[in-house]
């Protein structure tokens, strides 16, 4: 089970990457539920081992092209982001260290997996990856679009994906260049 589960999370973050056209230095967040992908109820049953095994097929997947990771810790933890000190240059970091229990699986892979894990209270990445209804838009930019996937659970968990683009100013339509988002 843990290895399809995996396979599903690197095929997402794969798809991701493609279907929102991320480059090098761009963020991703993430949040997951190891619940919901065992098939409970979010934040009732997390799982230290299906939370790594989808932390390594992600971050797999992202660093290989130099995309920063994100991970969302719960809401016990007000859905703080675990990230590389590299990666939050210049942001207001909070301490906090999340454990399977408080702050979630996922997160607390992130934190032992990363070189120089450090925490931020918000951010606004250029895309994002939802698994099991965790709420991650509060990290996003401005406007988000979805990103249809045909990844669509791992495990029992719901997968959602959304990329940033700028905002459209003005009613102009002929002005909207896609290359420029």
């Amino acid at each position: 089970m843990q290895n399809e589960i995996a396979e599903a999370a690197r095929e997402a973050a794969l798809e991701l990457c493609e279907k929102a056209n991320l480059k090098a230095g761009q963020t991703v967040v993430v949040g997951c539920s190891t619940s919901e992908i065992t098939g409970n109820r979010i934040g009732s049953s997390p799982n230290a081992e299906i939370g790594a095994a989808v932390f390594n097929a992600v971050h797999g997947v992202l660093t290989e092209r130099g995309i920063n990771l994100a991970a969302q810790c719960c809401e016990h933890l007000n859905r703080t982001l675990i990230i590389e000190r590299k990666a939050a240059a210049g942001r207001e970091t909070v301490n906090v260290v999340p454990k399977p229990k408080a702050g979630g699986a996922f997160a607390a892979a992130a934190y032992e997996a990363f070189d120089e894990p450090v925490a931020l209270e918000t951010i606004q990445a250029d895309a994002g990856l939802d698994i099991g209804c965790t709420l991650i838009g509060m990290h996003l930019k401005r406007v988000a679009v979805a990103v249809r996937l045909k990844v669509t659970h791992i495990g029992s968990a719901p997968v959602v994906a959304a990329r940033t683009r700028l905002p459209l100013v003005g009613g102009a339509r002929a002005a909207y260049d896609e290359s420029q988002m």
